[in-house]
């Protein structure tokens, strides 16, 4: 039952618009509640991200309500406390506040204190005619199915995934090499079967779009009224002798089996690793195995890791702390083969570079990008894919050309608004990219003919300190500034296209990455020359309107 609770050391709910307060919670132990004070009306809500914990008190907040996580671009709506962006899947908690005998008090209870969110209710039992059917099993998935119960729609909802688990946080594959379903599932089986989502594991063989209906590989056939398309990215082997999947102890890294097969071959650890590639895949999972006391060395192809997207200066930085872990690395280096070991010629012995070093290694790690998993299309003539095999959308995920279907996340090029952006197709291999995709598609079949809301790319990486990222290079970039201490590092790296930011990258300067997001998604970020001259974006107000 609700009762009061004194919140500590706070006497009035005088505060200006826009502020932000966390206060701790009388008699419940590590009880904590945030006071926010919007368009006049204050507002007490639970005081962390149900995403990864972040004090939401270090967070933006938007004139119109908007509370965005300083870590990783979680948004809530603070008057309802429902989520508006991904990757959190839990609203935050709000609680009735007033004041009483020169104190503030909230009223709820005390469980609901200590939850420090509120958990998603999609309980479905009566069922409608109507049917989505998802196929993949990602991050595109899960904001479509949670967003479509979340918004109320009470049709049949199939979830068709090869990988025979629910949907996992996939980012700690390579952040944590975690292997455990039950600290990788987001939700327990049971609440997807109490929300009425049915996930079968089976493949999707081939679609019938005139009939609406989907073909598997164990021969069964399902029918649909809106289908969304949600297959990922199949990670690419590298087409050369010993890396084409042609020996032993040579992994990909995508799913569960895969970080298993990984940690079964690293065993007792002090292995010698050869990770090819200096993606962010790349380097999160050797820098993970270099915690464990493997010897990891990291071959790319570049000067510095991810040069081509962030630039030789924050590269360099990437590369310095991973350095500082143990790593090596061989960069502006060509492989040429793997061969296999003396001891047993079925799993791989060395990594051959085109210079004619050998790398010996117990297992290698191939980190070099996928491909937009459409294998299923690929003959089918009422659709044309891109030349990269992805499938052309409109701005809500709409797939060109077809009725009711929508494609999301690694398989769909979608027309980006955002800074830089005019509308130009781009496809983004971003988990939030893909959550934010499915959230909008379960909007639009939940509110047919709404307007696709906008959202700003954000990425992050665990690189020995975490990377923050939004906004996106797509269209290029021909500047950088960074400011700050790239040495500690502390550090805000501004992408810029003539005057324009097109994205922003910060390590250990929360929330600089996430008011990024927001200038941008308002067409308010300052120019080039507003950052040379010393404008700081911390101190700009967020206008109401948005402008993407």
């Amino acid at each position: 039952m609700a009762q009061e609770f004194k919140l500590k050391d706070v006497t009035s709910l005088q505060m200006k618009n826009g502020e932000k307060q966390e206060a701790e919670v009388e008699g419940v132990e590590g009880g904590k509640v945030l006071l926010l004070k919007i368009q006049d009306q204050v507002h007490a809500t639970s005081a962390n991200c149900t995403h990864y914990g972040a004090p939401l008190v270090k967070g933006v907040l938007t004139p119109e309500g908007r509370l965005t996580c300083p870590w990783h671009g979680a948004c809530f709506k603070v008057a309802t406390g429902d989520v508006e962006d991904a990757p959190a899947l839990d609203p935050i908690a709000k609680y009735e506040v007033f004041e009483k005998n020169g104190a503030v008090y909230v009223k709820t209870t005390e469980d609901a204190l200590k939850a420090n969110r509120r958990y998603l209710n999609i309980k479905c039992s009566s069922v409608s005619e109507d049917k989505v059917l998802v196929i993949g099993g990602g991050s595109g998935t899960l904001g479509a199915i949670e967003g479509l119960r979340g918004g109320g729609y009470t049709g049949k909802i199939t979830v068709i995934s090869k990988e025979g688990y629910q949907p996992i946080d996939r980012t700690k594959l390579s952040k944590a090499l975690l292997a455990d379903i039950s600290k990788a599932a987001w939700r327990q089986k049971e609440f997807y079967k109490d929300a009425s989502i049915d996930i079968i594991e089976d493949e999707a063989k081939s679609v019938d779009f005139s009939s609406k209906k989907v073909s598997t590989m164990s021969g069964k056939e399902h029918e649909y009224s809106k289908l969304v398309l949600a297959t990922g990215g199949t990670p690419r082997w590298l087409p050369l002798d010993g890396l084409k999947g042609d020996l032993g102890n040579v992994f990909l890294l995508r799913t569960l089996p895969d970080a298993q097969n990984i940690l079964k071959a690293v065993g007792d650890n002090g292995k010698k690793i050869v990770v090819v590639g200096s993606s962010f895949i790349g380097m999160e999972v050797g820098n993970c195995l270099a915690s464990m006391k493997n010897d990891v060395t990291i071959v790319g192809m570049e000067a510095e890791p991810m040069e081509r997207v962030m630039g030789k200066k924050v590269g360099n930085i990437f590369r310095g702390l991973l350095e500082k872990n143990g790593v090596k690395f061989k960069m502006g280096a060509s492989v040429d083969k793997a061969t296999p070991s003396q001891s047993d010629s079925s799993k791989v012995g060395a990594v051959h570079l085109k210079d004619g070093t050998a790398l010996e290694a117990d297992l290698v790690i191939e980190g070099v990008g996928v491909a937009p998993a459409t294998e299923y299309l690929k003959d089918n003539s009422s659709v044309t894919l891109e030349k990269d095999g992805s499938l052309k959308t409109d701005e809500s995920f709409a797939v060109q050309g077809l009725k009711d279907v929508y494609a999301i996340g690694d398989i769909a090029t979608y027309p980006y608004h955002g800074p830089g952006g005019n509308g130009s197709p781009v496809r983004i291999e971003h988990w939030n990219v893909a959550q934010n995709a499915g959230r909008s598609v379960a909007n639009s079949i939940n509110n047919p003919g709404s307007k696709a809301k906008p959202f700003i790319p954000v990425f992050w990486s665990a690189l020995g300190s975490q990377l923050r990222y939004c906004g996106n290079t797509a269209g290029g970039y021909d500047d950088l500034i960074l400011q700050g201490e790239p040495e500690k590092p502390s550090f805000v790296a501004y992408y810029t296209q003539g005057e324009t930011v097109v994205a922003v990258a910060s390590m250990m300067k929360d929330p600089y990455m996430t008011q990024s997001a927001e200038l941008m998604r308002r067409n308010k970020m300052p120019t080039k020359s507003e950052l040379q001259k010393g404008v700081d974006i911390m101190e700009i107000g967020l206008p109401n309107e948005i402008k993407i």
